[in-house]
């Protein structure tokens, strides 16, 4: 992508205002905790130190919004209180240039570096600094500085106490995760009513599994409704995609594809029905159609085999949705059931065949479009601290796009009744760190980071240089106020290219609307001190009202947030507006120059991120295959721990794609389309070791020696073949043909890793032939060598 065009997609981003569902209670909370502390504030000490107090609760507001699934309190009085101590730090030193401008590199280095312990972290880290700068102007003597840095942390107390005294929809996040997901597989069942293969967006369940990881005392105070939906939402998929596929269940048309249809016409009916009874917290309603569907005594009769066991699958695990919607917990194996009034009596166990996904039919033999299980827990969007989930979990089925892994479907003792398998029922939630454990966490998160190349170690080196200079080039210029520049460079600058040009862009524009705006306010009105503090909370309010459909107009809040409030100290506005935007100019300039001068680009390392997923794909098979020659059942942690580290090799590798097709570099080596054709494959290589994964065999099963050799090649194939990606080779596999054409089965029946090893080595193939760039893949010459 050219420079003119990448200016033009991130210029267009920054100036989008996207459609959002706004929070007006929430909003309104939030001015309401920044009007109080105004309101202490001025009639306590006057309106400087308002002004410095109204920044803490401002900021400590903001903090609550974030995307974390922390509780809020915790964020706001970390906020609160850190700003507190860079405003007092920060006035120690801010009359020495020579001593403050060391402490604004360190302080604006680490804010840097914080990014690799979350974005949440990061925005927060970033934005402290950032206030910082206009705060430590606020007093005037120690004993001044120290009081604001109290009613800055004073301003995040009250804001956590009212998101104690006044949770709105305390568990709405979690809540909105857990729906989303179930919304996503209603769509998804209706979808395959029409196409039988049709594709399914991970996303949705990625999300809810990042807001299952909860802290103990969340653990102990979380609705009945968010216990173990999420696990029973990722048991679903395979088998509403083994019941329409069909390789693997009925055909395409017929008796039994209508019968097919109607079920999950039905099951997205209940889906839905369960998603909004999780949202709003609300009984549930099921429709009496979708009843009548699971109670028709004709399953039996029109379905037989594999479908007819994906039906009586099907029907049990949305009974167990249903009494998880209405707040009831699955009843423990071994204990009486309690018949829920919500789950119809059409969803109860049908029997104990055995899952179609522990099969393995012809599904082996079809090259469908289900990606890696790796795209199911993007890095991005787990919390860094918290533990591996759980749950066992066997993948069942090829043509599910990403489909989670079915832990029922290990073990055929799961279909003995409609709830979870031994040991699940049991199995307690994903841990997320307290505030106090996060910080080793955070620490670890930096340690790594701290190397050269690493993209969050550049931008902890640009956010410092930029502020320093930014701040010297403010003091040189003869406008007063020169800490704009630097505030502005910060809270735009992000570890990739396209966020931060694209907020460079809104930042400049909605604070040149918003001073607009404010000026002329203030020239019609003339407000007072009581005045301007009213139209400050009333910017404020909007802002935390509209942050969330884009920059532009939440920097323009933002801008007459700051007017106003600087306008209650004292300061008239033609002191304030015209420096402003030509400073917020200028802090923009140095952020886009920055990145421009020194990057982080994500392109040149596009290799590296397909070789290491790549190696991470060849552990998990290896891990797989090995448990071929010496079955030790389904629980396998080493395969778990080896599936892990593929998906997040496998978000890396998306993360760094994404960004790299907004980047204004040329490919080295890896061009758009050989990128797509080398993610394809592994995608290919992902699901077929999912599938392998899905019938392990149980302990004491007969053992298949040939295996081990596989296993090892396996691993050596892959780590070679990566080695050979990073150092722009075309990787050969030599190994796993050999251990192929070796392959003796010594009589044992084994139908299933045979047959995958074959499909890893095609899939293996594929990759090498989209890596081999030297003629264009889809030309007739390339054909023909192929």
């Amino acid at each position: 992508m050219s420079w003119f065009r990448a200016l033009k997609v991130t210029t267009r981003s920054g100036l989008t205002v996207e459609r959002k569902r706004l929070e007006p209670l929430i909003a309104l909370r939030g001015a309401a905790g920044l009007a109080i502390v105004l309101a202490v504030s001025l009639s306590l000490f006057g309106p400087a130190v308002a002004a410095g107090s109204a920044f803490g609760a401002f900021q400590a507001a903001i903090a609550t919004f974030q995307r974390s699934w922390r509780p809020r309190p915790e964020l706001a009085l970390a906020s609160g209180a850190s700003l507190g101590i860079s405003t007092f730090l920060g006035y120690l030193t801010g009359s020495h240039l020579f001593f403050f401008l060391p402490l604004l590199a360190l302080w604006t280095y680490l804010a840097g570096l914080a990014w690799a312990a979350g974005p949440t972290i990061g925005i927060m880290a970033s934005s402290n600094v950032a206030m910082m700068l206009v705060t430590i102007t606020l007093p005037t003597t120690i004993a001044e500085a120290a009081g604001h840095a109290a009613m800055m942390a004073f301003g995040g107390l009250v804001q956590a106490a009212l998101v104690i005294l006044f949770p709105v929809r305390r568990w709405g996040a979690h809540r909105d995760a857990l729906a989303d997901a179930l919304a996503a597989e209603a769509d998804y069942a209706r979808r395959l009513r029409h196409d039988p293969v049709a594709a399914f967006d991970p996303e949705p369940l990625m999300l809810a599994r990042n807001a299952a990881a909860l802290t103990p005392r969340q653990a102990r105070t979380r609705p009945a409704q968010l216990h173990g939906a999420r696990g029973l939402a990722e048991r679903i998929r395979p088998v509403l995609a083994s019941l329409a596929d069909p390789a693997v269940g009925v055909p395409e048309e017929g008796t039994e594809r209508d019968r097919v249809r109607e079920l999950l016409a039905a099951t997205g009916a209940i889906l839905d029905v369960a998603a909004r009874a999780i949202r709003h917290g609300s009984p549930v309603k099921v429709p009496p159609d979708a009843i009548a569907a699971f109670r028709s005594p004709d399953i039996g009769g029109i379905l037989s085999g594999p479908p007819q066991r994906a039906a009586t699958r099907l029907g049990s695990l949305l009974r167990d949705v249903l009494e998880t919607a209405g707040g009831t917990a699955p009843t423990p194996r071994g204990s009486a059931p309690d018949p829920a009034p919500q789950a119809p009596t059409g969803l109860k166990d049908r029997g104990s065949a055995p899952d179609p996904a522990s099969q393995a039919p012809a599904g082996l033999k079809d090259r469908g479009s289900a990606p890696d299980p790796a795209s199911q827990a993007p890095a991005g969007l787990k919390d860094r601290g918290s533990a591996p989930d759980p749950a066992p979990q066997a993948p069942a089925g090829l043509k599910d796009r990403g489909s989670a892994p079915d832990p029922a479907a290990q073990s055929p003792q799961g279909l003995e009744s409609a709830h979870p398998p031994q040991g699940l029922e049991n199995a307690q939630p994903l841990r997320r760190p307290s505030i106090f454990q996060l910080l080793p966490v955070a620490v670890r998160a930096i340690r790594r980071e701290a190397r050269p190349g690493s993209p969050i170690l550049r931008h902890a080196n640009r956010v410092a240089a930029v502020a320093v200079a930014g701040y010297l080039i403010g003091d040189f210029l003869p406008f007063g106020h020169g800490y704009w520049a630097p505030m502005s460079a910060v809270m735009v600058m992000r570890p990739d290219f396209s966020q931060t040009y694209s907020r460079a862009v809104a930042r400049f524009c909605g604070t040149l609307v918003g001073v607009i705006v404010a000026t002329a306010i203030l020239q019609l009105a003339h407000p007072g001190t009581y005045l301007s503090a009213v139209l400050a909370v009333v910017c404020a309010g909007l802002m935390y009202l509209l942050m969330r459909t884009g920059q532009l107009a939440a920097q323009g809040c933002i801008a007459m947030y700051v007017v106003f409030l600087l306008g209650m100290g004292g300061q008239e506005w033609s002191q304030t507006v015209p420096e402003r935007v030509v400073l917020t100019l200028v802090g923009g300039v140095l952020a886009m120059l920055s990145y421009a001068l020194y990057p982080a680009w994500e392109t040149p390392r596009l290799r590296t991120r397909l070789a290491d997923w790549l190696a991470a794909l060849g552990d998990y098979a290896a891990a797989v295959v090995a448990h071929y020659a010496s079955p030790a059942g389904k629980s396998c942690p080493d395969v778990r721990e080896a599936l892990l580290k593929a998906r997040d090799a496998h978000i890396a590798w998306e993360q760094a794609a994404a960004r790299a097709k907004t980047e204004p570099v040329r490919h080295r080596g890896l061009s758009n389309a050989a990128a797509d054709e080398a993610a394809h494959a592994l995608h290919h290589i992902g699901r077929v070791v999912m599938l392998m994964e899905a019938h392990l065999p149980e302990r004491g099963a007969t053992p298949v020696p040939a295996a081990d050799a596989l296993a090892d090649a396996l691993r050596t194939a892959t780590r070679d073949g990566a080695q050979a990606i990073r150092e722009r080779r075309i990787p050969r596999w030599k190994p796993v043909r050999e251990a192929l054409d070796a392959w003796d089965g010594e009589g044992v029946p084994d139908r299933v890793v045979r047959r995958g090893a074959v499909l890893f080595l095609e899939t293996l193939d594929e990759l090498s032939d989209a890596l081999d760039t030297d003629v264009p893949p889809m030309t007739r010459e390339s054909t023909d060598q192929r």
